[in-house]
């Protein structure tokens, strides 16, 4: 059966232990978390890109730059044009669903058509330097994002050319992709912005173009040998301070650092550069060891937007920049396909659940760049970065479309399937069907523990059901038509192997008990705090939910308990400092899910809570 390929999907040479499943092939229920994630984006999130690009006048740049619009000048950011390429690929990703609203299917082809009026004739394509700054081409390559902006293109022409919609923007990618392929080749240049390199390997899966592979390659064997002028932040904030494959720590700017390691591990598996993917594993080893939020979030220092030192991790000025987030998913995702290691879909479904959830508010229009753990009782939100309250838009516009790519694209993440069997890594209500074998996965995760699925199969031979039990689960349950198996976790998964007949039924149950997690010694931020979390997902204390005039500083949580799950929230033992007095007061908490802070009323909250024996 043809198959909607999804983002990233190897080649049929790659080094590569998992095949992601077509886009097609799983269908998120608009009853599960995850489907109505889908469904808020399609309908809400994606119409308001639509409706900002236009007001925002990044669509004007375009058709300023094709000579549609006479007298306008350039508006917005100078990457502006990325906003469109990353909109328009999150409508790409959506037409592929059934019933896809036919606005998004207008606005890709009118965007598509826009673009290859707006292309020059030797096939470069940027509003800014055309209109801007047209002698000024390829000469910034430090903050032009010109390569920036043309991988982006590039990733919704892959969107394109998987799902079979604009055919003609595959043609204006690869006349641009082909320009690229003609100058980088016979010059030392490097984009101070990483996001080339993901995207023409990516477009050589699409074509099977040899040169666009090895130009991507060429980027990164060209980082870190001082090719790009260093301003303030010096080398470590562009990568490049060292050889990639000498790198032994994540450093700089956390979104570029991330693209950065997405382009190497889809170089690394169509190339079969073992040591470059193993370098790959390294960062993310460094990364995710010292670097990365309890959220799942990158980046500790807004200065420069960049990773800090190891445990270098403060709650309340974490910058955690969104875009951080859905790029650490992304990295995550291809080291599952490259590797097949259970820690890669650990780490994809805290960041979804958590950092990159928060993001985005419950009617799918507002949205925060940067994620702090905590938010001060009289912080100031002065300026956009400020995450006080969630914007409808930025002037930095990257957080929002980039939301809306990831959340079109969903269901290519839940499974992964090949000639042995299927592998779940990410639950929700939702059926697979990789023709062999259908799977209809029923569950309430992520606040419940129970997953009911559902086997069919259309082959008589034995295959495996994988499901993965999380890092973060120290009991669990196994039912296979009502009869307890026996099955202890292989690398993270559960291991069903069988002939299954029509109709199996499969419960999985996973031990949801309240959890409290400790920082890391070395984190002196959080030090004499707890963070409460049940199953997947991260709690935190809001204002919201205090008495009137007690202070959210004030307040200490009882690490004896007791805690009670409820109805989407934790309570827990606490009580609140009287400081003129030298006492305390006992106190309920009730802690809500991080991902849904500063949807009721804008106020104080925070993840680490300070232990009552800490003082």
């Amino acid at each position: 059966m043809a198959t909607v390929s999804p983002p990233a999907a190897p080649g049929p040479g790659a080094i590569a232990k998992l095949r992601p499943l077509g886009l097609d092939q799983v269908l998120l229920d608009d009853g599960g978390l995850l489907g109505q994630w889908r469904r808020r984006n399609a309908e809400h999130t994606l119409p308001h890109c639509l409706e900002r690009l236009e007001s925002s006048g990044n669509l004007d740049n375009l058709r300023a730059a094709a000579g549609e619009l006479t007298g306008h000048e350039f508006t917005g950011m100078w990457f502006a044009d990325s906003d469109v390429y990353k909109t328009l690929e999150a409508a790409l990703w959506e037409l592929a669903a059934p019933g896809a609203d036919p606005r998004l299917r207008e606005f890709a082809e009118e965007t598509t058509g826009l673009l290859a009026r707006a292309q020059q004739a030797d096939g470069y394509l940027n509003s800014h330097f055309t209109i801007a700054e047209p002698d000024q081409r390829w000469l910034k390559p430090v903050w032009s994002h010109e390569l920036y902006c043309a991988g982006h293109l590039i990733q919704a022409a892959v969107a394109a050319g998987r799902t079979g919609r604009c055919p003609e923007l595959v043609e204006v990618a690869r006349r641009y992709a082909d320009l690229l392929v003609e100058r980088f080749s016979r010059v030392e240049e490097v984009c101070g912005h990483p996001e080339i390199e993901t995207a023409l390997a990516e477009l050589y899966r699409l074509t099977g173009h040899r040169p666009y592979l090895d130009l991507a390659l060429r980027f990164l064997d060209l980082r870190g040998h001082g090719l790009l002028e260093h301003g303030r932040f010096g080398p470590r904030y562009h990568q490049d301070h060292v050889p990639l494959r000498a790198a032994q720590e994540v450093a700089g700017h956390s979104v570029r650092q991330l693209y950065l390691l997405a382009g190497m591990v889809d170089v690394a598996v169509e190339s079969g550069d073992r040591a470059l993917l193993e370098a790959s594993e390294r960062l993310w080893d460094d990364a995710f060891r010292t670097r990365t939020y309890v959220t799942g979030a990158h980046g500790s220092r807004h200065r420069d937007e960049a990773y800090g030192d190891p445990y270098e991790l403060p709650p309340d000025r974490a910058y955690a920049e969104t875009c951080a987030s859905i790029a650490s998913f992304h990295v995550s995702w291809r080291l599952l396909l490259a590797t097949g290691q259970a820690r890669y879909a650990d780490e994809m479904e805290r960041v979804l659940l958590n950092a990159v959830a928060a993001a985005v508010s419950q009617d799918g229009r507002h949205f925060f760049y940067s994620n702090p753990l905590h938010l001060r009782t009289g912080h100031a939100n002065a300026g956009e970065e400020a995450a006080g309250h969630r914007l409808p838009w930025y002037s930095c516009a990257c957080c929002p479309p980039n939301i809306a790519r990831l959340m079109a694209s969903l269901p290519a993440y839940l499974a992964t399937g090949d000639a042995n069997g299927v592998q779940v890594h990410l639950y929700a209500t939702a059926t697979i069907d990789t023709g062999p074998a259908r799977v209809e996965m029923r569950t309430a995760y992520p606040w419940q523990g129970r997953v009911e699925l559902t086997v069919s199969a259309r082959t008589g031979e034995p295959w495996t059901l994988a499901l993965r039990v999380p890092s973060w689960c120290a009991t669990f349950g196994v039912l296979i038509d009502g009869e307890p198996v026996e099955a202890e976790p292989d690398a993270g998964y559960l291991r069903l192997t069988r002939a299954w007949r029509d109709d199996t039924t499969v419960v999985l149950d996973l031990g949801m008990p309240v959890r409290q997690i400790r920082p890391h010694p070395r984190v002196d931020a959080a030090r004499g705090c707890l963070t409460l979390a049940r199953g997947p997902l991260v709690y935190c204390l809001e204002q919201h939910d205090l008495p009137e005039g007690t202070v959210l500083e004030d307040v200490r949580l009882h690490p004896a308990g007791p805690f009670e799950a409820g109805d989407r929230v934790i309570t827990a033992a606490g009580s609140v400092l009287d400081l003129d007095n030298d006492t305390s007061d006992p106190l309920e908490l009730t802690a809500v899910p991080y991902f849904l802070w500063g949807n009721r009323s804008q106020g104080p909250m925070r993840v680490w809570i300070p232990v009552a024996d800490a003082g």
